[in-house]
């Protein structure tokens, strides 16, 4: 018998609110295996790309057989358990208006913010008191001005639960406000009052370069971080990470080990972490909830890679709940004691795979 969804989230919303955050390897088992049994019958496309696999409910033993979709098919149809009317909130990948754009739909942004909240709070405050709320600049739009973007979704709902009357977004249509962005940085040197600075890497990028145009620099009070995340190639040049932390030392006295660099996407519902500030002194890798996996897998065989070896990452996410559980991402990886590193993306892999995936889920729609 499938368990319904309404259960499954009653049980992902009682651990995603529990403090004891652990690894329950029995627990995640066995609701991923009810979620890729209802997501099976209730996503007809994710159905027929199952089968065309030979992989069904009734012959997947673990978590690790369950088939993950290609991020790039989310670009090609709508992987969604439930009806359109009920569609809520869209999120779209970045792209151009010409291009196609990869979307994950929400009918309820519950789970969403139930897994978002606390992933946060571990990796990025992990001394914020339950009841503290603290400084946050956004370097970059807010939900109002980009209501399809997940990473503004997310400080959003950062800043209404977590941010206190210092907080603000520094980007307004798509320009940089270095003024108020200076004025905030001022005013928290001047008392003392530590920072914690979000944005895309590049966006970064322009406010070092306005910065050092201007001839400011700042010293950010102890406990100011900073949380970069997306890429570090823009249009006009590409720099390493290494150089922008550099930067980021010189120019507003954050270092190195008080930088996290976030790494989500569109199609998911949670977001992992360096873990620098959960656990400082030991090695920087990636960190995600416990309702979260990922696998390191060889692109040929599909298989788990060696300890070490690179492969794709794959992220097997509880929180997805509305749409598809298992995702296989265009990123290279490899893993890193518990958790992970990123080592890029993997040249025309999302085209192939969402290539293949795409043709197996039309395939009996026409």
């Amino acid at each position: 018998m499938t368990v319904s969804r309404s259960a499954i989230e009653a049980e992902l919303l009682e651990w995603m609110g529990s403090r004891d955050w652990r690894t329950d390897d029995p627990r995640f088992e066995r609701i991923a295996l009810d979620l890729f049994a209802f997501q099976f019958e209730a996503c007809a496309p994710y159905g027929r790309y199952c089968t065309s696999l030979g992989a069904s409910p009734a012959t997947v033993r673990s978590w690790r057989e369950i088939p993950a979709v290609p991020t790039g098919a989310f670009k090609e149809l709508p992987l969604r358990c439930f009806p359109e009317q009920d569609v809520r909130v869209v999120f779209r990948t970045s792209g151009t208006s010409t291009e196609r754009r990869g979307e994950l739909s929400l009918d309820d942004p519950a789970i969403y913010e139930a897994s978002l909240l606390p992933t946060l709070r571990r990796f990025l405050f992990p001394k914020l008191e339950p009841d503290q709320r603290t400084t946050i600049r956004v370097l970059a739009p807010s939900p109002g001005e980009a209501p399809d973007s997940s990473l503004s979704y997310m400080f959003g709902h950062a800043l209404d639960t977590l941010g206190d009357a210092h907080s603000g977004y520094d980007s307004i249509g798509g320009v940089l406000q270095t003024k108020t962005l200076r004025d905030a940085l001022e005013l928290a040197c001047s008392q003392g009052r530590p920072v914690a600075l979000c944005g895309t890497a590049f966006s970064f990028v322009h406010c070092i370069d306005e910065l050092a145009r201007t001839g400011d620099a700042f010293d950010l009070p102890e406990g100011s971080r900073v949380m970069e995340t997306g890429g570090f190639k823009g249009r006009s040049r590409e720099i390493s990470r290494d150089e922008l932390y550099g930067w980021i030392g010189e120019q507003l006295g954050v270092a190195t080990d008080s930088i996290v660099n976030q790494y989500g996407m569109t199609e998911l519902g949670s977001q992992f972490y360096d873990s620098v500030l959960n656990e400082p002194g030991r090695p920087r890798r990636k960190l995600g909830p416990p309702w979260a996996r990922v696998r390191i897998v060889d692109p040929e065989t599909g298989r788990d890679a060696g300890p070490g070896e690179a492969g794709m990452i794959a992220i097997h996410d509880l929180a997805n709940t509305g749409s598809v559980a298992a995702i296989l991402t265009a990123d290279l990886g490899r893993t890193v004691a518990d958790g992970f590193e990123v080592l890029g993306r993997a040249p025309g892999a999302e085209a192939r795979g969402c290539s293949i995936a795409a043709d197996a889920m039309l395939g009996e729609a026409g």
